[in-house]
């Protein structure tokens, strides 16, 4: 009788389980790319006053120097530098005088890319985030729009450039319930001043946390070109 090796009888070690939160390579993709990741992720947010988590239900994509509606378009500021990456991390920008507005870095380091974060179901903190968006008639309307969300989870300038992909963060983007690919629709992006016809802004179909449309200006459209692969 011929004896197996040893080799023959190890038992192979268990699948080591994904990590709650999204690792920064995951997140180095164009921005388009990275929708199916994004769309039903949780961003979560923890604050003095307690945490809040929001499913996300709607994005919008933006590039760099292809992209005429992008903050980047026009190069490196003070203001955008954190939308020149390294991924996962987030860029905060205040806008209109009055609102704050939270974006996915993507891409590579050097290479500017985001997800706006449009829209997003509640799904921890409810009471606490009634209490930051009192005018909301509805818990589906705290975080339906890039503002209601950020107030909704309380974020300000200062987490601009938090690292999304810290255990430690006080903001974490974890995996959630994937959106099916049947369920995602797109269309063109919200309020930009040119390139508005360019069909960036995805959400999930039927939810009622998914803000309402608005055109934007009526500058000449220039289409930025299809996602880049490896």
């Amino acid at each position: 009788m011929v004896l197996g090796t040893g080799a023959d009888f190890v038992t192979p070690p268990p699948a080591r389980p994904r990590p709650e939160q999204f690792t920064r390579e995951e997140l180095a993709v164009d921005p388009v790319d990275a929708v199916p990741l994004v769309l039903g992720s949780v961003l979560r947010s923890e604050t003095p006053q307690g945490p809040v988590s929001v499913r996300v239900v709607e994005v919008e994509a933006y590039r760099g120097a292809d992209d005429p509606a992008s903050h980047c378009y026009r190069g490196r500021t003070r203001r955008n530098q954190v939308m020149f990456g390294p991924a996962g991390h987030l860029y905060v920008y205040f806008v209109y005088g009055m609102h704050f507005c939270a974006n996915i870095v993507c891409l590579t380091d050097g290479v500017p890319g985001a997800l706006l974060v449009r829209g997003g179901e509640v799904v921890e903190g409810v009471e606490l985030a009634r209490s930051r968006r009192p005018a909301s008639r509805r818990d589906t309307d705290l975080a339906s729009g890039p503002a209601r969300l950020t107030t909704a989870l309380g974020l300000t300038a200062s987490h601009d450039g938090t690292d999304l992909t810290d255990p430690g963060s006080p903001v974490r983007l974890l995996r959630g319930d994937t959106v099916a690919p049947d369920q995602v629709r797109r269309g063109p992006r919200v309020g930009v001043a040119t390139a508005m016809e360019v069909p960036w802004r995805f959400w999930e179909a039927g939810s009622p946390a998914v803000s309402p449309y608005r055109r934007g200006g009526r500058r000449r459209v220039i289409a930025a070109p299809p996602p880049t692969r490896d």
